[in-house]
């Protein structure tokens, strides 16, 4: 019986937060070990929260990421994987192993997964979506590097999600993107989920990845940073608590901020139902970013 009161008890915090979402928008950046996990249920955890985000009236909007898959098909396909910066060095030849990885192979797996799990879901190549421009990083000596066919998404079209928002079906979007020059490009998913919600203006952002949320020393799991403001971040940049790969999934936060998100999420898609721990719970269990 203490087990039937404890799951009721669960359910009734959830409530005023089911009832405050339900019709709103989450766009989230699925991305992670767990999408390359041996274990079925760990693979399919976070497409079950989703369908639960689904069956209680909120509008999931995924973007998804998909790195090791790639890393292993180029090197099946013999093309060798450099990066400089942190980013994939894309070539003309390489885009197209990075097309059918990210477009085909890992979304449908993952629109696969919703709607064998009872929600609803439709997948999307990011060249549908999103328009870029050519990105080139910058050296320590502060000059662009070339990395190919690497763009950061400039334009969203949104006419088919709000299309699939209306129908209450999930979209679910690879972070390729057609540049001005009607190539394809390798684009950052964070990058990519930030500019999305940009444009969409959703209630809530959340990043999805292997860490617990934003740290105050990398080497300690446990020195999450629960609650950070805008006007805060440049210090921690300053100080190198937010450093390398970091750097883009935060500035896209803040971007997100200021164009109207109300909260972005920094959560570890490798816990048991983080999404929903979350959204749905009063402690939460990684980091939101806020205006103020």
């Amino acid at each position: 019986m203490d087990q039937l009161i404890t799951k009721a008890a669960t359910l009734l915090e959830a409530l005023p937060y089911v009832q405050r979402f339900r019709g709103q928008t989450f766009v989230t950046k699925y991305g992670g070990s767990f999408m390359d996990s041996d274990d079925p249920a760990t693979r399919s955890g976070v497409a079950r929260d989703i369908v639960f985000l689904e069956a209680v009236g909120i509008n999931p909007v995924v973007v998804h990421g998909g790195g090791k898959k790639i890393t292993k098909a180029l090197a099946n396909a013999g093309l060798k994987t450099r990066f400089e910066q942190g980013y994939r060095v894309t070539t003309s030849e390489s885009v197209k192993v990075v097309e059918q990885v990210l477009s085909h192979e890992v979304n449908s797996g993952i629109v696969r997964m919703i709607n064998e799990l009872g929600g609803q879901a439709r997948g999307f190549s990011g060249t549908e979506i999103f328009r870029c421009r050519p990105f080139r990083p910058l050296s320590q000596a502060g000059e662009p590097i070339d990395i190919g066919l690497v763009g950061k998404v400039t334009e969203v079209n949104t006419a088919p999600l709000m299309e699939c928002i209306e129908q209450d079906i999930t979209p679910v979007i690879s972070p390729t993107a057609t540049g001005e020059d009607g190539q394809i490009y390798n684009c950052n998913a964070d990058v990519a989920a930030g500019q999305t919600a940009v444009t969409l203006r959703p209630k809530r952002l959340v990043y999805m990845s292997d860490v617990p949320g934003l740290l105050k020393n990398p080497e300690d799991p446990s020195s999450v940073i629960s609650h950070l403001a805008v006007t805060e971040v440049e210090a921690l940049k300053n100080s190198g608590v937010i450093s390398k790969g970091m750097i883009p999934k935060v500035d896209s936060a803040i971007r997100a901020v200021t164009a109207g998100v109300e909260k972005v999420f920094f959560i570890d898609g490798r816990i048991n139902h983080s999404l929903l721990l979350e959204i749905f719970t009063d402690a939460g269990v990684g980091t939101e970013i806020v205006e103020k």
